[in-house]
């Protein structure tokens, strides 16, 4: 994925930033997730003035990013409650959001409000994070046959 977006994106410096989260289920590993990113785009915004953020989850991930900046994850059955929130005055700074299995697709909900139109949400058919009744575990695995439309997206929001 992100080689795909530095293909897309000319003229920029783009730098990467790997959250932590656990690959466990845990309320404690989401909402360290949660909070290690809304961390990181608050030093880094205060770094540097002119940075946008372009926001990547993938599969179990997915959910960290929506918490993270408090978007349609009500009711989400996997993750934890929102913890930690990207202030609303960073909110113009977050370009895009790229979600690779996102698990609230599962209960019927989506991406809304103000971020819905930066957003651009991957769901392989059977996944069964995304897909109500989905029975293919391995579908996940397929998601980097989605990175140059993902790096296209975001590359258009930027």
């Amino acid at each position: 994925m992100y080689s795909a977006l530095q293909k897309k994106i000319t003229g920029k410096t783009l730098s990467s930033y790997k959250v932590n989260y656990p690959a466990d289920l845990s309320l404690t590993s989401a909402a360290q997730g949660n909070t290690d990113l809304v961390n990181h785009v608050k030093s880094q915004a205060a770094a540097c003035p002119n940075q946008r953020f372009i926001l990547v989850g993938y599969s179990q991930g997915a959910n960290v990013v929506d918490n993270s900046i408090g978007i349609s994850s009500a009711g989400a059955v996997v993750g934890s409650p929102i913890v930690a929130t990207i202030p609303a005055a960073l909110e113009p700074r977050v370009a895009a959001v790229l979600l690779f299995g996102n698990p609230i697709r599962a209960i019927g909900k989506s991406v809304t409000g103000t971020y819905q139109s930066r957003t651009i949400d991957f769901c392989a058919k059977g996944d069964p994070v995304c897909e109500n009744g989905g029975g293919d575990v391995g579908a996940h695995l397929g998601y980097t046959a989605n990175a140059d439309a993902a790096a296209t997206f975001a590359a258009g929001k930027v």
